[in-house]
């Protein structure tokens, strides 16, 4: 039996679990990413990780010990506000360990700890991929190397250049984008937007599909969303580069709001940074291709819902074990785990659909409805 070795395009979660999971089992692979070093850029802010997927994944991986390490004691403490400020929710942490907070960044770091030396090819970009003969594929880099694989899986995110050899499908904005502001040494700098927020996260919902969202992250550090549903026209117009003039200009969207929590947007101790949110369609799926699969946001990019990440995690747990079981037939391995993920990510990415569709007050309504009920 010949031990196939996986190509997989992407260091994210996703890709990082799968890349550890083979290696459990003793199967090798390679991991590509465009960034240059693992501190390159900042790994995102606070995840819950969830027992029913994300927690799975990391026993899967074999990391459960290191995963508890990380984990932010009491931030599952959840608060829903008005947007004058009343508080309509505050659920302490019941400390049942359903969802866990982590920072993005140190998970990331206990997977890429936990792999052989030279796992990950950092500073490789995928600029296109072909297919050859036989099921192989060919990936270019940026840097006009290339790489031939029998077995290459997408892990590349919204943007995948693996994508086009499985689907024409490509992200389409979906009408929304978050502004992230991050506030430091909330406690004695900030403190009115600390006792806004509270321990853990915190929910201000509005008419028009608007509202803020803000998580305590570790070092009395505060990371918010913004969200605002206008078209990208509506931000092009605004200049980010002159980030007090930005933050002005998105707080007037909230004027008459709490000062404490405008002062999320206000007060930030860093230049707002605009993320538009783009979606594949929910369903989307493609035939079976010999020797290529895709995980995570290359295969079902989603408004977020708090899913994406322990989706992504699940995805490459799965496509692991499948891969284990099926070592000497990959093409039955890659039928197995596509046929469970479509609609695994159909159920996972419609966690919280129902909120969309409502409107001013009945958005926070929903939102205690989901966290008294035990669903979040």
């Amino acid at each position: 039996m010949d031990t196939p070795h996986v190509t997989i395009i992407g260091a994210g979660l996703g890709g990082l679990t799968l890349a550890r999971v083979l290696h459990v089992h003793g199967f090798p692979a390679t991991v590509y990413e465009a960034e240059s070093s693992p501190t390159a850029r900042t790994q995102g802010g606070m995840l819950d990780i969830h027992d029913y997927n994300g927690q799975l994944a990391i026993e899967a991986a074999g990391l459960t010990d290191e995963f508890r390490g990380i984990i932010l004691e009491g931030r599952q403490t959840m608060r829903i506000l008005a947007p004058d400020g009343t508080v309509l929710l505050d659920k302490a942490d019941d400390g049942d360990g359903g969802r866990p907070e982590v920072q993005r960044g140190e998970l990331r770091q206990i997977l890429l700890d936990s792999l052989p030396a030279g796992t990950v090819r950092w500073g490789r970009k995928a600029r296109g991929v072909r297919s050859l003969p036989e099921g192989r594929h060919e990936v270019t880099f940026a840097d006009g190397s290339t790489v031939t694989t029998s077995l290459l899986v997408g892990a590349d995110g919204a943007w995948s250049r693996v994508r086009p050899l499985l689907s024409d499908a490509t992200p389409e904005y979906t009408g929304m984008s978050y502004i992230e502001t991050y506030l430091y040494d909330v406690e004695t700098r900030h403190p009115d937007a600390a006792r806004a927020v509270g321990g853990g996260s915190m929910a201000a919902p509005a008419a028009g599909g608007k509202g803020i969202t803000a998580h305590r992250e570790k070092g009395e550090t505060i990371h918010t969303y913004v969200v605002l549903r206008e078209p990208q026209e509506w931000f092009a117009a605004i200049d980010f580069t002159d980030g007090a003039a930005a933050a002005a200009r998105i707080a007037q969207e909230f004027d008459g709001w709490a000062p404490e929590l405008t002062a999320l947007i206000t007060e930030g101790d860093l230049p707002p940074l605009l993320r538009p949110i783009f979606a594949l369609p929910l369903g989307h799926k493609w035939d079976r291709v010999p020797g290529v699969t895709l995980l995570g946001d290359a295969a079902h990019l989603l408004a977020p819902n708090g899913e994406g990440a322990n989706s992504a995690m699940y995805d490459g747990a799965e496509l692991g074990k499948a891969i284990a079981e099926h070592p000497d037939d990959i093409e039955t391995a890659l039928t197995q785990y596509e046929e469970a993920m479509f609609p695994r990510s159909v159920e996972f990415g419609s966690i919280g659909a129902e909120l969309h569709e409502l409107d001013g007050e009945d958005v926070a309504e929903g939102l205690i409805d989901m966290y008294t009920e035990g669903n979040k």
